[in-house]
């Protein structure tokens, strides 16, 4: 038989979809910060609406950090919670000294493709696992990003 979590998943299917989501919340810390620092340091013409942009994907980053380490610990596992273990972990790289729009927008187009990706596959492996709340949200993710990729790459054109 077997080992049931607390809402009622297999123990061991619910591990692994927290691994995947450990590594999903290291990549969203960095590109949480990434985003701070473009923020913060952006410069040129187009300063007022990349600067509040920057700020508006920053705290829906932010939201999705606590989101995904609350769905950890829903799955009985524990959320990574230190800077090492997200330097570690993470395949988006800090972005340092970002001062131009086009980089940062750029930057955060292909930090979007590592989560899009990251999110697809734990679609997957939480569908497998029947746990619906995870697949609920990684769909609510990946519905808002696909949005956000088409948006700012009009916005390059």
């Amino acid at each position: 038989m077997k080992k049931m979590n607390n809402i009622g998943l297999d123990i061991n299917a619910s591990q692994n979809t927290a691994v995947e989501l450990n590594d999903l919340l290291a990549n969203y810390q960095m590109f949480y910060m990434n985003l701070r620092g473009f923020h913060w340091n952006i410069k040129g013409k187009k300063f007022f609406e990349l600067h509040l942009k920057f700020e508006e994907l920053y705290n829906d980053a932010l939201i999705k950090v606590d989101e995904i380490a609350e769905r950890v610990l829903t799955l009985s596992a524990t959320p990574l919670h230190t800077f090492t273990a997200y330097l570690d972990t993470s395949e988006i790289k800090s972005a340092e000294n970002v001062t131009d729009g086009e980089i940062a927008i750029n930057s955060i187009l292909e930090s979007l493709k590592i989560l899009l990706s990251k999110e697809r596959a734990i679609l997957s492996i939480a569908g497998d696992a029947n746990d619906e709340g995870t697949v609920a949200l990684m769909s609510d993710y990946i519905v808002q990003q696909e949005k956000l990729v088409w948006m700012l790459s009009a916005y390059q054109d």
